[in-house]
């Protein structure tokens, strides 16, 4: 039976990057799972490329159908975004391993539903170093949203808790200081299993 490997980590640790490079390598024959949120899409996203990006209308038809494995709801500064996934054909556990990015919250529902088949990817950076990040990426949006950066960096320290990472017996973590050291690690892991 395949794998399903979820990146997760606190905002501006280096999720995306670290996605990218991962299915990159061929050689871990990774497969993608496209996630479902309601936020605007930013500068430089493409729709069903990190995101497919819809509305809430959209949203409520794929519950009504039972076809949401896992969603999440943040209220920001800019109203709810919600951000979810769906079985929609992408999972084809019998045939790939897969590559996510999520949270402890959507790890926890994917876990409950495709079982043991679903490993953590726990990435951490020094909280300095992140808010330089995340600070940084968010002065190259044509509109900077520094109020959710904000937001987004303090709702962190609370769903990311050591509490939170203990009930999901999440024990490896990869420091991203040196994004070619945590990687090169990630990449041993994976192909372990």
């Amino acid at each position: 039976m395949s794998k399903i490997f979820i990146i997760m980590g606190k905002s501006a640790t280096g999720k995306d990057t670290i996605f990218k490079k991962l299915i990159e390598k061929k050689e871990l024959k990774l497969k993608t799972v496209v996630s479902y949120t309601t936020r605007p899409i930013r500068e430089g996203e493409t729709n069903g490329v990190e995101y497919f990006f819809v509305n809430e209308d959209r949203m409520k038809e794929l519950k009504n159908a039972n076809k949401i494995i896992e969603h999440r709801s943040y209220n920001t500064v800019h109203g709810v975004w919600n951000y979810f996934t769906v079985d929609d054909g992408q999972i084809n556990l019998s045939e790939s391993d897969y590559l996510m990015i999520g949270t402890l919250e959507s790890f926890k529902q994917i876990k409950e539903y495709y079982g043991s088949n679903t490993y953590p990817i726990y990435i951490e950076v020094d909280d300095g170093i992140r808010l330089r990040r995340a600070l940084n990426r968010e002065q190259k949006q044509k509109v900077p949203k520094y109020a959710e950066l904000c937001r987004r960096f303090l709702a962190d320290e609370e769903d990311f808790s050591e509490e939170n990472i203990k009930v999901l017996e999440i024990g490896k973590r990869y420091n991203n200081i040196d994004i070619n050291i945590c990687l090169q690690h990630i990449i041993d892991d994976i192909s372990k299993l």
